[in-house]
């Protein structure tokens, strides 16, 4: 049945009854079934369908957002409660509780938030999400506070993994004040400081990490006076396991100083100082990372399970264009069209690789550490790993099927091994092909080599040159524009 159906069979069954009655039935409808788990798929669709008409009523009123709050807070597990006067709503677990204070119009006054055995504090961001009627992201924060706690144990045992991630939190920030230069803006604190560009939790909102942002990002933030580009990120947390970790519960750097290796100095790991916990710190993705097996192996100490591997190439592609496509495209699609100003169109082949080849990878949602001094390795291991992920992503594109007659430039991308590859194309005066390879050594220092048959008219493109466009762009369309251009300017001159 259409929605538009659905709605006039609505209409027509209530127009004879009032509206206040009306309101009353919707509230008791998406109110109790939440209050019992899903049993069966028809209750699983009436609740959704509730959901729905629940998030498009408007809250004007201190009523419905009250019933806004319960539904949420109930959806998250947690338990409400409203006071005597009913402006204020209380939101608790057994861990914390987040205190809401309302106008008699609806208007949200007050936010705090007080974690275990914690005094109150307001939360300036959950008001502004209440303010701004954004119940989905004050949902999120819900669903992080509930997943803080998530382990496994008594409230004194949970109360001791939140201890240890604040000692967590306070040695990662004391990192990031290492070797920071006073005038260090962000862009360079996200690519080169030893955890990149660290935002310290507020109220219910993670800590979180920003490790890597392409060129292209920095000049979209440059041209848009005021916007602030966001580049990857890692969010920061603790997360409940069935082994026993030792975790430390309060910070391990003591002083923010260097030693001789540039790397923080820290207490040694004694019983005073740690507890074994059924917990273990985790940095976890907002989406899953595509990692090369190598990558993966060099976070040594680290268990990353459940990991299933692919061609890495092929998770790459995967990634890229349920990033960049709203709708579902075919994985198995290789071949990309992308469009450049000022140049032909170009056409890529992404060679995926076999099955058999070393070149596999898989996708990371998470990396778990015990241990504050393993977080400026995994950051580096990461930026390399994105750095490289973000030159093959260039290649792929929405458009995977020709749309005009226009000329077109051809090229495929060969994995070579770990982060390098090939990228042939033919030479635009002769018949033979040519081949430039790219290598990422790290994420901020890259080495090209071209290749081309030595009876061949020059491209007038140096192996320095191409390095330093890949530098400037991270782009291999781009890179590969500059390259034609110098051609052309040769095969002018001829």
């Amino acid at each position: 049945i259409s929605t538009n159906a659905l709605m006039e069979q609505l209409r027509l069954k209530y127009q004879q009854r009032p509206w206040t009655e009306t309101l009353k039935l919707v509230y008791f409808c998406t109110d109790n079934p939440l209050r019992k788990p899903v049993s069966n798929a028809p209750d699983g669709l009436l609740l959704s369908c509730m959901e729905k008409i629940e998030r498009t009523l408007n809250a004007k009123s201190m009523f419905s957002v009250m019933n806004k709050l319960e539904l949420l807070s109930r959806q998250k597990g947690l338990t409400v409660h409203v006071s005597p006067s009913g402006t204020a709503c209380y939101i608790t677990s057994t861990m914390f509780y987040v205190e809401v204070q309302l106008e008699k119009d609806g208007d949200v006054m007050d936010v705090k938030l007080a974690h275990f055995e914690e005094a109150p504090v307001v939360c300036d961001d959950l008001v502004q999400l209440l303010r701004m009627k954004n119940y989905d992201a004050f949902s999120k924060v819900l669903e992080d506070l509930s997943n803080m706690y998530q382990i496994p144990g008594k409230s004194e045992m949970k109360a001791k993994g939140y201890l240890a991630l604040q000692a967590l939190e306070k040695d990662l920030y004391s990192m990031s004040l290492l070797d920071r230069a006073q005038d260090l803006n962000r862009v360079t604190d996200v690519l080169n400081g030893k955890v990149g560009h660290l935002v310290p939790r507020t109220g219910g909102t993670p800590m979180n990490i920003e490790f890597y942002i392409s060129p292209y990002q920095v000049l979209e933030a440059e041209l848009s006076h005021g916007s602030e580009v966001c580049g990857t990120k890692a969010v920061v947390t603790v997360e409940g396991t069935d082994t026993l970790h030792k975790l430390p519960l309060s910070p391990l750097i003591v002083e923010p100083q260097a030693g001789e290796d540039s790397n923080p100095v820290f207490l040694q790991l004694t019983d005073e100082l740690s507890m074994d916990l059924p917990a273990v710190f985790v940095l976890k993705f907002h989406q899953p990372v595509p990692m090369s097996s190598s990558s993966i192996e060099e976070i040594q100490r680290i268990q990353i399970s459940g990991l299933k591997l692919a061609p890495l190439y092929e998770l790459i592609v995967q990634s890229t264009l349920k990033e960049k496509c709203s709708e579902d495209l075919s994985t198995n699609k290789s071949c990309f069209f992308v469009s450049l100003p000022d140049c032909p169109k170009h056409c890529y082949f992404i060679n995926k690789g076999s099955e058999k080849s070393n070149l596999s990878g898989a996708l990371v949602s998470k990396i778990p550490f015990s241990h504050p001094k393993c977080v400026p390795g995994v950051i580096e291991i990461l930026r390399h790993q994105v750095a490289f992920n973000t030159l093959i992503s260039s290649c792929v594109s929405e458009k995977h099927i020709n749309e005009d007659d226009s000329e077109l430039l051809y090229f495929e991308v060969v994995p070579y091994k770990n982060t390098s590859f090939s990228v042939f194309f033919l030479h635009p005066m002769k018949e033979n092909l040519v081949c430039v390879v790219i290598d990422l050594i790290t994420s901020r220092e890259v080495q090209c080599h071209l290749h081309l048959n030595p009876e061949d008219p020059t491209l007038n493109s140096s192996d320095d040159f191409i390095a330093r466009a890949v530098k400037r762009c991270m782009s291999v369309p781009v890179v590969m524009r500059a390259v034609f251009r110098n051609a052309a300017k040769v095969k002018a001159d001829s």
